[in-house]
């Protein structure tokens, strides 16, 4: 893959959901351990979080997992992480995720996997970086989000624009796609 050498991944460490969520996470692991692309996440071994480092594994990649102090003690960590970093808090964790990536994927999650992208979303927007996110909207997680993302559009909340800084893609096969040709695009200032 071009310059990509190393993906965040952003997802859901629940382990409630359904499988079809699970496959998915896992089915990006393993292209991602193909392309040799090194995984930056959150280190759990759970949920879609562990599905994406074991599919990682399975296909002889690496995987760095990057946990705050506290998450230590909760006995989640993956084990099998060729490298684990720990961090004082969520702040670091997060700064640290974005130093080792070349490029960010969104997985479904929760609360926590959207601060991250949001975040990331936000630094694309403002020009603090060229790196692409994408979000993976496995069985129409993020529809009504996106939804919303127009919404703010159409209110004048955000520009036109605004739209073309993120990839929306149904799966991570269309993921790697993207971020195999990814040239980053000419954004105009945020503001209007």
């Amino acid at each position: 893959m071009n310059a990509i050498r190393a993906i965040c991944v952003y997802c859901a460490s629940s382990t409630r959901v359904d499988a079809v969520y699970l496959d998915a996470a896992d089915d990006l692991g393993l292209r991602m351990g193909r392309a040799k692309v090194e995984l930056i996440y959150g280190g759990a071994s759970i949920g879609l979080m562990g599905a994406v480092a074991r599919g990682v594994h399975k296909e002889g990649g690496r995987v760095v997992g990057v946990l705050p102090k506290f998450f230590m003690k909760k006995g989640i960590k993956y084990d099998e992480a060729d490298e684990l970093i720990v961090t004082r808090d969520m702040r670091e964790r997060k700064a640290t995720m974005d130093e080792r990536a070349d490029a960010f994927v969104v997985l479904p999650g929760g609360v926590g996997t959207l601060e991250e992208a949001m975040e990331i979303f936000s630094m694309v927007q403002l020009g603090l970086t060229h790196k692409p996110l994408v979000f993976i909207n496995t069985a129409g997680f993020y529809d009504s989000l996106f939804a919303h993302f127009a919404k703010m559009v159409e209110l004048n909340f955000a520009k036109e624009e605004t739209m073309e800084m993120f990839a929306l893609v149904q799966t991570p096969e269309q993921a790697m796609g993207f971020l195999e040709s990814f040239s980053p695009p000419e954004l105009p200032s945020k503001w209007f």
